[in-house]
């Protein structure tokens, strides 16, 4: 299941930031097999992209919150 911008709420900033390494390193892995062999789906590329912009969004919106809190 994919976890959106609700999801990705409730998870930590730790816990963000594994998710963007481990969401990184796959997309990785697919752009490197779909240069190799074209993958099936080109969609999966897509969606990937778009989950990390999500990850990485969110980390931003929570850097954003704390600096202007303090």
């Amino acid at each position: 299941m994919k976890k959106k911008g609700t999801e990705l709420k409730d998870l930590t900033v730790p816990e963000l930031q594994d998710k963007l390494q481990e969401e990184r390193s796959a997309l990785t892995k697919l752009r490197f097999n779909h240069t190799v062999s074209p993958v099936e789906s080109p969609i999966q590329l897509r969606v990937k992209r778009k989950e990390v912009a999500r990850i990485l969004t969110e980390l931003r919106k929570r850097e954003l919150t704390n600096t202007k809190s303090k």
